[in-house]
C-alpha cells in the first residue's frame, strides 16, 4: 500500500486540512469552557458580595449564594472550594476595585483634576456597588481577620506611595500643605458612609433611599470639600453636572 508521501502529499494535505480543523473545534471548546468560567466565576462573586454583606460572612452560606446566582451549589465548591476561599476572594476583587482609581493620583497631573476624578470614582462604587463598601466595613469591624495582610501590604504600600505624590504637590505649593494620609482616610469616610450608612442618610433626608440627585450633591460637596482644604478651587467642569 502507497503511503501519504508516495501519493504526492494529497492525502497528507487532507489529513492536515482535518487535523487543522480538530485543532481549531479543541480550541473553540476550550475558549467556550474559559469563557463560561469566567462569567460563572462573576455571577458567584456578585451574589458573593450580595450575600455577605447582608447576612456577614458567618450567616452567609453558600446554598444561599448559589440560589443568588442562579447556579447549583456544587459549582460555588467546583469554582471557589470553600465558604471561605470564596469570602477571601471577594475581598480580593473589592480591596483591586478600590485601589485602582489611585492610580492616576500622579506628580504630573493636575492636582484638582486627580483628586476629583478620584472621588467621582469613589462616590460611583459606593453608587454601584454598595455591598462591597458593606462586605468591606463589616471585615474590618470584625477585626479584619481576613484582610490584615492585604491592609498592611498592598494598600500600606500604595498610600504611602500616593502620600508621596501629595507631599510634592505641598512642596512645589501645587496645594496646601496638609497630612496626605490624613486626607485619603478623609475622602474614604466621606464617600463611602453614602452606602454603609445610607438607611441613616436616607431617613434623615426624608427619602425611601439615596436617589441620584442626592448622590450628584454629596460628590459635589466632598469635591468642594476636600479640594478646599487643599487650597484648591473647583471650576465648573470639575463639579458634578448630572442632577
Amino acid at each position: 500500500m502507497a503511503s501519504a508521501l508516495e501519493s504526492g502529499g494529497k492525502n497528507t494535505g487532507k489529513l492536515s486540512l482535518a487535523g487543522d480543523q480538530n485543532n481549531v473545534d479543541t480550541v473553540n471548546k476550550q475558549g467556550n469552557r474559559a469563557n463560561k468560567r469566567r462569567i460563572n466565576e462573576a455571577h458567584i462573586l456578585q451574589a458573593a458580595e450580595s450575600i455577605f454583606a447582608e447576612r456577614g460572612y458567618l450567616g452567609a452560606t453558600t446554598a444561599a449564594i448559589a440560589e443568588a446566582a442562579d447556579l447549583p451549589k456544587a459549582n460555588v465548591h467546583y469554582y471557589f472550594g470553600t465558604k471561605k476561599a470564596l469570602y477571601q476572594a471577594v475581598l480580593d476583587n473589592i480591596l483591586t476595585l478600590w485601589l485602582e482609581p489611585m492610580q492616576d493620583i500622579r506628580e504630573d497631573a493636575d492636582p484638582a483634576t486627580a483628586l476629583t476624578a478620584y472621588i467621582r470614582e469613589k462616590m460611583r462604587y459606593t453608587r454601584e456597588r454598595p455591598s462591597a463598601s458593606k462586605v468591606f466595613a463589616n471585615e474590618l469591624l470584625h477585626g479584619a481577620v481576613h484582610l490584615q495582610n492585604h491592609l498592611e501590604t498592598d494598600l500600606k504600600d500604595l498610600v504611602e506611595e500616593k502620600a508621596r505624590v501629595l507631599t510634592s504637590w505641598i512642596e512645589k505649593g501645587r496645594i496646601k500643605p496638609v497630612d496626605p494620609v490624613h486626607l485619603f482616610f478623609l475622602i474614604w469616610a466621606s464617600t463611602q458612609t453614602y452606602a454603609d450608612f445610607d438607611v441613616q442618610i436616607a431617613a434623615v433626608l426624608g427619602k425611601n433611599k439615596i436617589g441620584k440627585k442626592e448622590f450628584s450633591t454629596a460628590e459635589d460637596t466632598i469635591v468642594q470639600m476636600i479640594l478646599a482644604t487643599c487650597g484648591l478651587v473647583p471650576d465648573n467642569s470639575v463639579l458634578n453636572q448630572d442632577k
